[in-house]
């Protein structure tokens, strides 16, 4: 945990905003490339990334605020402080404003809507878990108190301070879980890249498998950030992540019959 990368009289740079810089570049790096062996426009895609970006930093305050709505409606000026405009917001706020404005984008400039997914799927899930060691640094995210010998103990007051993480508690590192997990579904997309057996098999294969991970990390998450339905039942990340699941199963069910294209560009 290192939340504070440096700091030069009274400005800091957070790790965490390193990180994700690092996640969205390396990120749009491999759509573009992915695109390009799609046959794809490669700047179109590129305008993609960075517009799909935008929206996702602004889908995943939303959600924040939505999901945190009683507070925020109490503080309408935490709208805009410090705390909010520093949090990460959300990650599935801002993946629905991101995957909203790809369709729209994707329909307007006539890319195909599946073979783009595919492309950015790999992306999504590298930039992802570049992302969450950010949030470790940070402290946000937090899991519940463990007893495992690999919780981990966050101590700095200033993540406490951020983001009001417990200090002194052995806690799940749900930050370190997800980051694997995404790490894990991107090696399993890219090994599976070029034995696709229609196009949207690899966004289709992304969906089912994090909206799994995601599912059971939620289980042992302690942080309030994510909001919960159902009278608790279901914690806002959770439903979402059957929402996915259930896409998946579309996307499979309705393949094309005739299989991708087995040439593709080098």
């Amino acid at each position: 945990m290192h939340p504070k990368l440096f700091q030069i009289g009274g400005f800091v740079q957070h790790t965490y905003g390193v990180l994700v810089a690092t996640a969205f570049l390396l990120g749009l790096l491999v759509a573009v490339r992915l695109a390009r062996r799609q046959g794809l426009d490669p700047d179109h895609a590129f305008n993609l990334g960075v517009y799909v970006a935008l929206a996702a930093f602004l889908g995943a305050k939303l959600l924040l605020m939505a999901t945190d709505w009683v507070y925020y409606s109490r503080h309408p000026g935490e709208i805009f402080s410090l705390y909010s405009l520093k949090a990460g917001g959300v990650f599935y706020g801002g993946f629905l404003a991101a995957l909203l404005f790809a369709a729209w984008y994707t329909r307007r400039h006539r890319m195909p809507y599946l073979k783009t997914a595919d492309a950015f799927a790999p992306a999504v899930a590298l930039g992802h878990a570049i992302g969450r060691l950010g949030c470790f640094s940070s402290g946000c995210c937090w899991g519940k108190p463990t007893a495992l010998p690999w919780g981990v103990t966050f101590t700095d007051p200033y993540a406490n301070e951020m983001f009001g993480v417990p200090l002194g508690i052995p806690l799940h590192p749900t930050q370190l879980y997800e980051a694997a997990a995404e790490a894990l579904i991107f090696t399993f997309l890219m090994l599976r890249w070029k034995k696709r057996a229609f196009d949207g098999q690899i966004v289709a294969f992304y969906l089912a498998l994090y909206g799994t991970a995601r599912f059971l990390i939620e289980l042992v998450r302690d942080d309030p950030d994510r909001g919960f339905l159902f009278g608790g039942l279901l914690s806002t990340s959770q439903f979402i992540a059957l929402l996915m699941i259930a896409l998946s199963a579309v996307i499979w069910r309705r393949r094309p019959r005739i299989p991708a294209a087995t040439t593709r560009k080098p």
